[in-house]
């Protein structure tokens, strides 16, 4: 008998690229951090990918609500990058505060392995619900045409704006599957982006047109705690 059920969300080229065992280190890295139990050493291969690590909490009836999702574009040995980027999203996503033990059993942890990186045409480059995005652009102040309608980010101080203190560019990134459960169109998607990479001023065409994108795919898999237990214990793990 299977350990693991069917996950409906991965694909079987998803599972030949990332597999449970990747979320059960993930998992196990956490565990064994709050708990001080001894951890189970990892025996997939040593691959380089970028990767993210997700963690939601599961509510009965309702769509997992997200707790901590960090990573990292630039390709990481998996045994490294899996358990410090399980860490860091669980402790450090500032958005959040840090996970507790005691929420280990509503937890459930996706690991999404990125590829396929190319860069977009324009902003609208990209098809939702296949393509993650990662967005650059710079601050509206050095678009020539766009001088007259940005809001200054110095408003209210009393200072003078000056080009040398504004931020020069901004960045953000969506994975594949957000778009999608969020239920955005593409101009959605692109203008959560912006917003969520720090410009809080009024959204223009301009602003649209002057981002760099680059769209890639990503091969994910998520556990719940349940699926981490039994692994666990199978592999020798107490509790």
């Amino acid at each position: 008998m299977s350990l693991i059920p069917p996950n409906p969300t991965t694909s079987e080229e998803d599972f030949q690229v990332c597999t449970p065992e990747h979320c059960f280190y993930a998992f196990d890295t956490l565990f064994t951090t709050l708990t001080k139990k001894k951890a189970i050493q990892p025996k997939f291969a040593d691959e380089k990918f970028p990767l993210f690590v997700t963690w939601n909490v599961r509510c009965p009836g309702k769509q997992p609500r997200l707790r901590g999702c960090i990573g990292n574009f630039e390709a990481q040995p998996l045994h490294e990058g899996l358990s410090e980027y399980a860490l860091i999203s669980a402790f450090q996503d500032h958005r959040f505060r840090k996970i507790e033990s005691r929420e280990l059993d509503s937890l459930e942890c996706s690991i999404s392995l990125l590829t396929d990186f190319e860069d977009a045409s324009s902003y609208l480059d990209w098809t939702v619900g296949v393509h993650g995005i990662q967005i650059t652009f710079p601050h509206p102040s050095f678009l020539a045409s766009d001088r007259s309608e940005a809001p200054s980010p110095l408003s209210s101080s009393s200072s003078i704006p000056t080009r040398s203190n504004l931020k020069h560019s901004f960045s953000s990134t969506y994975l594949p599957q957000v778009a999608e459960e969020q239920g955005w169109n593409k101009i959605e998607a692109i203008d959560s982006a912006i917003q969520k990479a720090g410009w809080n001023g009024r959204i223009t065409e301009d602003i649209r047109r002057s981002i760099r994108l680059r769209r890639y795919q990503s091969k994910a898999y998520t556990v719940g705690w349940d699926e981490y237990v039994e692994w666990r214990e199978a592999n020798g793990g107490s509790m």
